[in-house]
């Protein structure tokens, strides 16, 4: 099969419509019959169930920071298997990142050059007529391996304002392939770490499929086909191996932040995924030979799990004889308690000594470079793992110690962030969610 063509949606910053372009441009075609697939730039894991809801089909992760480029290009591949066309979104600005080598910043235009994929530049113009021309020049400029093959003009006042940003982008060649009009946006919900999960938005089917008339209105969806062009690898090597061959994965609106190549690549090598609900108070499967607890918002459903005896009954048992980890949410589970937004304090499982709480938000974020302190589920002593981090919670008790850490942290320059998660017995936990592991040096 020939490789798919793709397209990057991006932006010069955070906030100009992307995610709205996206959604309405994937499905839009999706309703045309277009075989579409998306793929979301960078570590956001809530982005991919939206594409998902659009499209019908799975969406992956890209990140050129945190993937070698063997799980990076099994990933591209995963994500244009059996298409026609892969639509990325990307995440923050176009060419933000971090200091690294070139192709290894995390930076949008990082995939955009390493697949060949054209870019549709999203420019919100509220605010700026023929100004929004230099920042499109400016994006297109930055970058000499990348190419700008149209832009999609966001909050759009009126057709004389429509024009005079025309006049400005048609004087540096770039051509405009539609515009959303101010007052048609149409917002999803948001919660304190971007949208609310596709499980839980109201009605998003409809949702959906207002943005897909709102695109079949004010998009060139032929020329933007037309421009679609690079390639999608068929790499399938370097997806990342199952814990065990059965694994007990929570999954609902609390457990719901797993990046879907973890699963996908579990699933590659004949692993077996079995969901339970510790919401509906049910554990983790006793035949199977590992249990994950992802991340997602236990917080808004703290009370509900302190009293969810079955599960945290049969979650205790479970990891006293097999191995149990939890990222972020599930740290804060898997933790002795935790304190909600109100200041209560819920008993959590007890398996970690860490309590944690959300009465005082405090932002952590970034990416998380980690080599592990002792042998566990995530690897030998020594491991290296990159994973990402981004939550609100505060741990209220002491850093851990060497003998109860589970590793030792750097950002992604290498700035020592000392120990961080836990380990004790079968047990382990940490705040950053595991996007790609490696062999000890």
């Amino acid at each position: 099969m020939m490789p798919a063509p793709g397209l990057l949606v991006a932006a010069p910053r955070s906030g100009s419509g992307k995610t709205t372009v996206t959604l309405a441009l994937m499905r839009a075609l999706r309703r045309r019959g277009v075989a579409l697939r998306g793929a979301k730039c960078g570590p956001d894991y809530i982005d991919p169930a939206f594409h998902e809801a659009a499209t019908g089909a799975p969406s992956l992760n890209l990140d050129s920071f945190a993937m070698p480029d063997t799980l990076l290009d099994a990933c591209a591949g995963l994500a244009a298997r059996d298409a026609a066309l892969v639509v990325a979104e990307g995440s923050m600005g176009l060419h933000d990142g971090i200091v690294a080598g070139e192709g290894r910043t995390g930076a949008n235009a990082d995939i955009a050059a390493r697949y060949g994929w054209p870019v549709l530049l999203v420019l919100d113009v509220s605010g700026a007529a023929q100004s929004a021309a230099a920042v499109a020049l400016g994006c297109a400029a930055y970058d000499a391996r990348i190419r700008i093959a149209g832009v999609i003009l966001n909050k759009v006042a009126s057709p004389r304002h429509r024009r005079l940003v025309e006049a400005g982008l048609a004087r540096v060649g770039l051509p405009v392939l539609g515009a959303f009009p101010r007052e048609a946006n149409l917002v999803l919900p948001e919660r304190h770490l971007g949208l609310v999960q596709a499980g839980e938005t109201a009605d998003l089917h409809a949702r959906l499929d207002r943005l897909a008339e709102l695109a079949e209105a004010c998009l060139d969806l032929d020329a933007i086909l037309a421009v679609a062009g690079g390639r999608s690898p068929n790499a399938s090597e370097g997806l990342p191996q199952p814990p065990a061959q059965r694994v007990a994965v929570a999954r609902d609106a609390a457990f719901s932040f797993l990046y879907p190549h973890m699963l996908a690549g579990w699933r590659a090598a004949g692993a077996e995924i079995v969901p339970f609900s510790p919401l509906a108070d049910e554990a983790p499967a006793a035949d199977c030979g590992a249990c994950w607890l992802p991340g997602g918002y236990p917080e808004l459903h703290a009370g509900t799990i302190a009293g969810a005896h079955r599960f945290l009954d049969g979650l205790r048992r479970f990891a006293q004889e097999r191995p149990v980890h939890g990222e972020c949410g599930g740290y804060m589970v898997l933790g002795e308690s935790l304190e909600d937004a109100e200041g209560v304090s819920h008993p959590m499982a007890g398996l970690l000594p860490v309590a944690t709480s959300y009465r005082k938000r405090k932002l952590h974020l970034g990416y998380r470079v980690a080599h592990l302190v002792a042998d566990g589920l995530l690897g030998p002593a020594g491991t290296r793992l990159v994973g990402h981090e981004f939550h609100y919670a505060s741990e209220l008790t002491p850093a851990p110690k060497d003998d109860l850490a589970l590793a030792r942290v750097t950002d992604a320059e290498g700035t020592p962030l000392g120990l961080a998660g836990h380990r004790r017995g079968h047990v382990t936990g940490s705040f950053f969610h595991l996007i790609a592991g490696s062999a000890p040096l």
